[in-house]
């Protein structure tokens, strides 16, 4: 089930260190490879003899070591990996990895990593309900770390509750659904819009508007995440590029339409820029001065990209969705968007003074196909993306009748 998947298995200073041990072989039992990177409390509890027996690769603990830094290893290792594991994660390395600590070869690895990373807590029941320890949970939820129990049952300490490690033959299960999950859009191909676009006036001023990108880059990284090959095509923001993506940096409305065209064919199409809809009919070469009078600039249409795609005969996307962001009567707008740009679905939601939308960590979406309208809750960006990703891939599991 998990043939030719590379699993980089942190192992930290935890009694439950020890069950890491049968996990490797049930791993391994499974067709992938473990490499395995030890914290220095970890050796106190397993050796690294008889982790490299059962790996049958070089066991790595030493942030410095000159062979291995060389090249690089905190990074080689991070990246060659298909998923990260943390187990046991301790309190303790789960504080480091919520904060950005990089004070060993494990943490650095993981804060250098940009694959999926799954953790499985493993303490006292009291540092487990700890505020801190929970504070920090969110975070890490918030960043999309996988977390794997604790779940209830006896600790070492002769206390009882949650924090105890789940079995090793159930972190193996949730590996082997992680890589199922990730593989529902393979081989499809998807293209991704997001952020503003500027439009320049002179050298020094444009015409824009408030989109961060967070809801576009959100799903390029759900849809990469599933399997797609996916290619995100943004405006001007401040975002991280998300993890395994391929990015084209655009600025104006007129590039990110080349853009888009160049990377056709596309199995999927998402536009989720926010376009700007004109442009100055001539850009300044020189800063205009002011000269006691409010300078006339003359505007043009910028293409319609969703329209563009909408109506490519040759090459439309077999799944080509929308994005409405408007100011009242949201869904009729969008309604009348969807039949004007040939699209099979739209996102629609409210952006207007006090929604927080453009800029923000939420977003309350209206699911429109031809089928009618869904309305969803309030959600994070996040879990928006995670959402239409699924969507996505159950439409091309059992096809356009029963998606809308």
């Amino acid at each position: 089930m998990l043939e030719g998947k590379r699993i980089l298995l942190i192992i930290s200073g935890g009694i439950a260190a020890y069950k890491s041990l049968e996990l490797i072989r049930l791993i391994r039992q499974e067709g992938a490879s473990v490499r395995c990177i030890l914290t220095k409390a970890a050796t106190q509890f397993v050796t690294p003899l008889s982790v490299a027996a059962l790996t049958g690769e070089k066991v790595y603990d030493d942030l410095f070591s000159l062979t291995g830094e060389s090249e690089m290893g905190h990074i080689q290792l991070s990246r060659d990996a298909d998923l990260l594991v943390v187990c046991p994660a301790t309190a303790n390395i789960l504080a480091r990895i919520a904060h950005g600590i990089c004070d060993d070869l494990a943490t650095t690895a993981l804060l250098a990593t940009d694959k999926p990373v799954m953790t499985v807590p493993a303490m006292n029941v009291k540092m487990w309900q700890n505020p801190a320890t929970c504070a920090n949970i969110e975070l890490l939820r918030g960043r999309g770390i996988i977390l794997l129990g604790p779940i209830d049952g006896d600790m070492a300490c002769g206390e009882f509750g949650p924090g105890r490690m789940v079995a090793p033959e159930s972190i193996l299960a949730a590996i082997c659904e992680h890589f199922k999950e990730t593989a529902l859009l393979s081989g499809k191909r998807a293209l991704v819009t997001s952020g503003p676009t500027f439009e320049a006036i002179d050298p020094v001023r444009y015409l824009g508007n408030r989109s961060s990108g967070k809801q576009g880059h959100a799903i390029a990284s759900e849809i990469s995440r599933l399997g797609a090959e996916t290619v995100l095509i943004t405006g001007p923001t401040a975002l991280k590029a998300p993890s395994g993506v391929s990015v084209v940096h655009v600025e104006t409305a007129c590039e990110m339409y080349e853009a888009c065209k160049a990377a056709l064919p596309a199995d999927i199409a998402v536009c989720a820029a926010a376009v700007a809809d004109w442009r100055p009919e001539k850009t300044n070469d020189k800063k205009i001065k002011k000269n006691g009078e409010p300078p006339v600039i003359s505007m043009i249409e910028n293409p319609d990209i969703l329209k563009f795609l909408g109506n490519n005969r040759l090459n439309r996307p077999a799944l080509l969705i929308g994005f409405a962001a408007e100011t009242g009567d949201v869904v009729e707008k969008a309604q009348r968007k969807l039949a004007k740009k040939n699209c099979d679905w739209l996102l629609a939601n409210d952006v207007s003074v006090g929604t927080n939308v453009f800029g923000g960590e939420s977003n309350t979406i209206h699911f429109i196909s031809r089928a009618g309208t869904e309305p969803w809750p309030k959600m994070t960006k996040k879990e928006v993306a995670s959402r239409i990703a699924l969507r996505i891939s159950d439409y091309f599991r059992e096809g356009p009748v029963n998606n809308g």
